[in-house]
């Protein structure tokens, strides 16, 4: 199904519009939503006329790609030269990074249009974007629910068509499952595909750069211009030249289905849905097995001790001394540190802060950090003997549709659990895309999860690209969202 990137760029190579005046018309957009949805926390709007002008100069010389000249937007953790970048967190109040990411390089060589930066969980740390210090984003398809996390103001861009694409951070479900709260199409790819320099980290064998858009065939698009080895990060990989394929043989496919992400939590409105969603491909021809994943009850815990670890350690150097927020009164320096620290972060940060330390110190590492990373393994080492047997996995994106906004922000376990379709694709650096596949109640989004072998991220795009031409549940969800 072609999205909002190939029918703007149509537009554009047509000369029926030129990027300043599709720029313009986003910006208005913007200025008329954004009040009520709280999707960007800052805008870049002079930046964004430049980048349109030479989109325009690019378009007119016959150098333009599919996404010259159409306005995007960023997650709030994604560093742009010189523009405001916060993680949503009070302690990078007024933060401007001196360089661009390797992502936002590779755009706006393009032509790429940046809009600004979009609300998220502060540090990426939450799984409803209710942690922002800007206060939440809210769900355009019900602005009373959430819209998932941590890019959730990426996922109500997209939605609201305040950004014709953005691109989030997946750590254990950051992409995807705003993208099935809002009704988008959220990827993840294989960890290392996408470089990420530039990219503020939160948990660093985890974090992985991934497109939210209306389509996947869109966010197909926007993984290709981001993906591939970069110098500068020494755990990406290089990935294969030219466009990803989008087209598969579904009679030729083995498609598994963990029984374990059907498991008590799940709603049964999401059953039915993913079920619905299996039996399509069963009747275009794909051999369709149950799958076991034994080590699928220890992934939550060994994600959040893995994070949180390595959380401790990353925000380590925000100590009020090289940038950002500072304690106005303090006697020595150690008094400074601890008051900053203590004033500029929030309460989950905190919390998972504080969880990390505790895993590393020397009482408790082998009990729980080294644990969790043998369990890990076991993980990598389940999902490896599936693929031996089945191209890709079929799966719930989220146990439930989004959920009020507030419900869950004062019960950290029970929005942890909101994460449990997602973190064993991260934990094993799997590619994984979620699209919507139905309504739920209230007219409320369900995403499926399609999750392929390590490196398979085109097979992933490709299976969720039959879905979403065959089910035909995209026209519906795409519809602009009036505010």
């Amino acid at each position: 199904m072609s999205g909002r990137i190939r029918q703007l760029s149509a537009l554009l190579q047509s000369r029926k519009i030129s990027a300043a005046e599709l720029t313009d018309r986003y910006i208005s957009r913007i200025e008329r939503i954004n009040p009520v949805l709280n999707a960007y926390v800052s805008n870049t709007f002079d930046e964004a006329k430049k980048n349109a002008e030479f989109a325009d100069k690019l378009i007119a010389e016959g150098r333009a790609t599919p996404l010259t000249g159409i306005p995007m937007a960023l997650k709030d953790n994604i560093c742009s030269d010189g523009h405001l970048t916060t993680c949503c967190s009070k302690i990078l109040q007024g933060f401007r990074p001196y360089y661009d990411a390797a992502v936002w390089e590779k755009l706006r060589a393009q032509g790429a249009v940046l809009l600004g930066k979009t609300n998220m969980d502060e540090f990426a740390m939450g799984s409803a974007s209710e942690t922002s210090v800007y206060g939440a984003p809210k769900n355009p398809v019900d602005i009373t629910r959430v819209t998932g996390g941590s890019s959730g103001g990426s996922a109500a861009a997209v939605k609201a068509d305040i950004a014709a694409y953005a691109l989030g951070s997946d750590t254990g479900g950051s992409v995807r499952q705003p993208a099935s709260f809002c009704g988008t199409v959220g990827f993840k790819p294989t960890y290392g595909a996408v470089s990420r320099y530039g990219l503020i980290a939160y948990a660093s064998s985890l974090d992985q750069i991934g497109p939210l858009a209306s389509s996947v065939e869109d966010a197909a698009l926007v993984y290709d211009a981001i993906r591939g080895k970069d110098v500068r990060d020494q755990t990406s990989v290089s990935t294969p030249r030219g466009a990803t394929e989008l087209e598969t043989d579904v009679k030729v496919l083995k498609i598994g289905v963990p029984e374990e992400f059907f498991s008590e939590g799940v709603s049964d409105e999401v059953k039915t849905a993913i079920e619905a969603a299996i039996c399509l491909f069963e009747r275009a021809g794909a051999k369709v097995k149950r799958v076991k994943i034994p080590a699928f009850k220890v992934a939550l815990p060994v994600y959040y001790i893995i994070s949180c670890a390595e959380a401790s350690s990353n925000l380590g150097r925000y100590d009020g001394i090289r940038y950002g927020y500072r304690a106005r009164e303090f006697s020595y320096i150690d008094e400074m540190i601890v008051k900053t620290r203590t004033e500029g972060f929030g309460k989950e940060v905190k919390r998972r802060i504080m969880l990390g330390t505790y895993v590393l110190s020397s009482g408790y590492f082998d009990a729980y950090y080294k644990k969790a990373c043998l369990l890990r393994g076991r993980i990598i080492s389940e999902f490896d003997e599936i693929f031996k047997s089945c191209d890709v996995l079929l799966t719930p994106t989220a146990p439930t549709t989004a959920f009020a906004l507030g419900d869950k922000s004062a019960d950290s376990v029970t929005t942890y659990l909101s994460d449990i379709c997602t973190v064993p694709a991260s934990i094993a650096g799997l590619p994984a895309v979620s699209l919507p596949c139905a309504l739920g109640k209230g007219g409320l989004p369900i995403g499926l999860q399609i999750i392929a072998n390590r490196f398979a991220d085109g097979l992933a795009l490709a299976c969720a690209n039959f879905f979403e031409r065959e089910a035909g549940v995209n026209a519906e969800l795409c519809r602009e969202v009036q505010l």
